[in-house]
């Protein structure tokens, strides 16, 4: 889940962000194994190779440390059109986050099995909806709708986005995530 932001640690210590990453990385390898709930701090950091007080300066709990891990991907994965300032007309990189939902079948099916996937596609829906709404502001078709008009727009084109993610999932990814670009970008 973890991916590297450049703008999000771009002040960060080198050793904390390595520090995040293998936490992060060792907790993702175990809710493939296992279920979240049966998985132990301990567990987690014997994976990492951390200290139980160095886990302690970062996270409160594994809870902590997951949803951390969700947070700072769905930040670096909802703003890539907006970090990349991309001339295109897209409003959301659908096309990459599907490729990267993918990817990582098997922690689809962790997540799934653990409980977790209806957080994780909530925290999704939060950052897609706020990342949307910053690259309608930049784009000319949405610079002169309203703020107000423009949250709520990109508030449901968030909610649309995850809705399709759900029906491309669930009917076995039919289409290429550039085709499900393409779908969602020719809804709006």
């Amino acid at each position: 889940m973890s991916e590297n932001s450049s703008s999000a640690k771009k002040n960060v210590d080198p050793r904390i962000q390595r520090t995040r990453q293998v936490l992060g990385d060792a907790l993702v390898e175990l809710i493939q194994e296992q279920s979240f709930d049966a998985i132990t701090v301990q567990q987690v950091l014997d994976r990492a190779g951390v200290s139980r007080s160095t886990f302690y300066q970062h996270y409160r709990d594994k809870e902590d440390l997951f949803i951390s891990d969700v947070d700072e991907f769905f930040q670096w994965m909802a703003t890539q059109l907006v970090q990349q300032r991309e001339e295109s007309g897209r409003v959301a990189p659908i096309r990459e986050f599907f490729a990267h939902v993918a990817e990582v079948p098997e922690f689809r099916s962790a997540l799934a099995r653990s409980g977790k996937l209806h957080e994780v596609m909530e925290l999704g829906e939060l950052h897609f909806a706020r990342a949307i709404e910053e690259r309608l502001a930049q784009l000319p078709c949405g610079r002169g709708i309203p703020q107000v008009r423009r949250s709520a727009t990109a508030n449901a084109l968030a909610g649309a986005l995850f809705g399709l993610l759900l029906w491309w999932i669930r009917r076995g990814m039919p289409a290429s995530p550039t085709e499900m670009d393409e779908l969602f970008h020719s809804m709006l």
